[in-house]
């Protein structure tokens, strides 16, 4: 009782009983949920991984298929009349499903296309196994060719498009050859019918002249 009391006045005391009270009492439960796991664990069978081969699915083709030799177009009908919706290239397959009465066109599956079928011609292919069993099957209805557009003659009548004549373009005539005129350059003494030695001369003399009258005027 009097250690109780002691206790009780010193409160740091109390702090550091509280906390080893806690710390002793998480390492208790901590060793509990530790054992407990290892019973279970130990409690559990051990599974053993299973015994025997496992089967391998094979997918083996079912009926007659079709292999394409070389390129084939693929039509909704049997006929170039039937549109054109696809092709298939060398070394292609595809599950043939019927044919014409005369043999000359196979059905085949081909998806993404309206019902998942189309047609080949048959000379472009080949059967496997050969003469496998195709039974006749009707052909569709042919489609609706297209419709050309014509232009009605009474709107043509109003913009007078009969009426209309080809207006013929001038023609380019090239201009003449701009003749340059030559220009000769003048002769001394032709024009005034002197010959050119005969003004030298004239010239000649005249300095000579001028020069004996300037010597005698300086003597």
């Amino acid at each position: 009782m009097r250690l109780i009391q002691e206790t009780m006045r010193d409160p740091s005391r109390v702090r550091r009983m509280v906390i080893r009270t806690i710390t002793m009492g998480g390492l208790v439960l901590l060793s509990v949920a530790g054992l407990a796991l290892a019973g279970r664990a130990s409690a559990a069978p051990a599974q053993q991984p299973p015994t025997g081969s496992i089967p391998t699915v094979t997918g083996t083709p079912v009926g007659t298929l079709i292999v394409v030799p070389e390129q084939v177009n693929v039509r909704t009908g049997p006929s170039t009349e039937y549109e054109l919706i696809g092709v298939l290239i060398a070394g292609q397959t595809a599950p043939a499903i019927g044919r014409t009465a005369g043999g000359d066109w196979i059905q085949i599956a081909y998806a993404g296309v309206p019902n998942n079928v189309a047609w080949v011609y048959s000379p472009f292919v080949v059967l496997d196994p050969p003469g496998g069993f195709l039974p006749i099957i009707e052909p569709p209805p042919t489609a609706t060719p297209r419709v050309t557009p014509t232009i009605d003659p009474t709107l043509a009548a109003q913009f007078n498009l009969s009426d209309i004549t080809a207006t013929r373009l001038p023609t380019f005539t090239a201009a003449p050859p701009i003749v340059q005129p030559t220009i000769a350059p003048p002769q001394l003494g032709t024009s005034l019918g002197i010959p050119p030695i005969l003004t030298i001369a004239g010239l000649v003399l005249v300095g000579t002249f001028g020069v004996l009258i300037s010597v005698l005027r300086g003597s």
